[in-house]
């Protein structure tokens, strides 16, 4: 096995799926909430973590090698980069994924003539260059901006830190084919064969993927439901996580088969 997976827990299968730079230990207080009711499995992805690199390193490839490693059918978590693997893998492999919970996603992270629902592409150069000069100083300075103002934000940022460099740094070649995924792929023109349910969760405040691009991604999916956090950024399960957990358990429970989850709307939470 190629990959690094963490399993735990009982019941019906989820996966749990992270972002650039990271691994899956920034997941930990969501695996523990969900391994109450599920088993989870909680992937680095590849080159990250404890995860090996794989070649070529495209959103297509990484998709192939975690949708090997997992069961034939879950719901996918997929946060930020996550996000987009977690659709991809959706595209490619329909019956493997019941359901998807998106947060922080967005088809197309940078700006361009005909999408103004992203960031500029210096932004994520700029965030590259810092984490090759000093991974750790800049990877706690993420992670404390996207904690701040959630539930006991001091004790959740200690564990976060103890739990998230306890993996080894990505290997700067990985981080930066991954931050060539983020620069170039483009899934709007996808999003209709999307046909499981899907949840988007996003902050308002998110500024590396806004708000709007989850807006765009509700309006175009044939089943989804958009829950805008109010108060959150970019990681809404890391600042926000009682109402993070809230929703999900929601979505996942059996009953959310219906038609509540299977129409368009937004909700401000």
């Amino acid at each position: 096995m190629s990959l690094y997976i963490e399993t735990v827990g009982s019941g019906e299968d989820v996966v749990l799926i992270h972002g650039w730079g990271m691994h899956g230990g920034v997941w930990s207080g969501v695996r523990d909430a969900l391994a109450e009711r599920y088993r989870v499995h909680v992937v680095d992805l590849p080159g990250m973590g404890w995860s090996k690199a794989c070649s070529p390193y495209t959103l297509k490839r990484v998709a192939e090698v975690i949708a090997a490693e997992l069961p034939d059918r879950a719901a996918f978590f997929g946060w930020s980069l996550g996000g987009q693997v977690a659709m991809r893998l959706a595209l490619d492999h329909p019956q493997q994924v019941e359901k998807l919970v998106l947060i922080g996603a967005t088809p197309r992270f940078v700006n361009g003539a005909d999408w103004q629902s992203g960031v500029a592409a210096e932004v994520f150069n700029l965030f590259a260059s810092q984490v090759a000069a000093d991974y750790h100083d800049t990877m706690t300075r993420f992670l404390g901006l996207q904690a701040f103002g959630g539930e006991s934000s001091r004790v959740l940022m200690r564990e976060l830190k103890e739990r998230f460099f306890a993996r080894p740094v990505p290997d700067s070649a990985v981080l930066q084919d991954a931050l060539h995924i983020l620069l170039e792929s483009d899934l709007r023109g996808e999003l209709p064969g999307l046909r499981q349910p899907t949840l988007l969760i996003h902050g308002n405040r998110d500024t590396l993927a806004p708000a709007d691009a989850s807006r765009f991604m509700a309006a175009h999916l044939p089943h989804a439901r958009l829950r805008i956090i109010e108060g959150a950024s970019h990681a809404p399960f890391l600042s926000h996580p009682t109402t993070f957990m809230s929703e999900t358990m929601q979505f996942l429970a059996p009953a959310s088969a219906g038609s509540e989850y299977l129409s368009t709307a937004e909700t401000n939470t």
